[in-house]
């Protein structure tokens, strides 16, 4: 089960965005669940200048072999030149969480 699934990180520009996001990828079953974490601030370079945003951030729980189509769908829907897709392995876990992330959040 080791490297099954996955915690993607994306932050979005507001709240009406990452809730957008976060109800396509659990609506289309490529997440079985996503937190909205509000209130983010960001401090990056970009083209050539510091830049300062408010942003929320989305942690998106996933099957490792859903990521490509996860982060397709993402960028379609994400209103950034170059978004934030960072994909983080889960080593371990609750089994029956686990096994819920493999159902894609279905009941079984």
């Amino acid at each position: 089960m080791e490297g099954a699934y996955h915690m993607v990180l994306c932050t979005c520009p507001d709240q009406d965005v990452a809730l957008s996001i976060a109800n396509a990828l659990v609506d289309g079953k490529l997440a079985a669940c996503v937190n909205i974490v509000p209130g983010l601030r960001s401090v990056y370079r970009w083209k050539g200048a510091r830049e300062n945003a408010e942003e929320a951030l989305l942690i998106i729980k996933s099957r490792a072999d859903d990521y490509a189509p996860l982060e397709t769908a993402v960028r379609a829907l994400h209103p950034y030149e170059l978004p934030e897709i960072i994909a983080v392995p889960i080593c371990t876990g609750l089994p029956a969480y686990l096994s819920w992330l493999q159902r894609r959040g279905e009941d079984e």
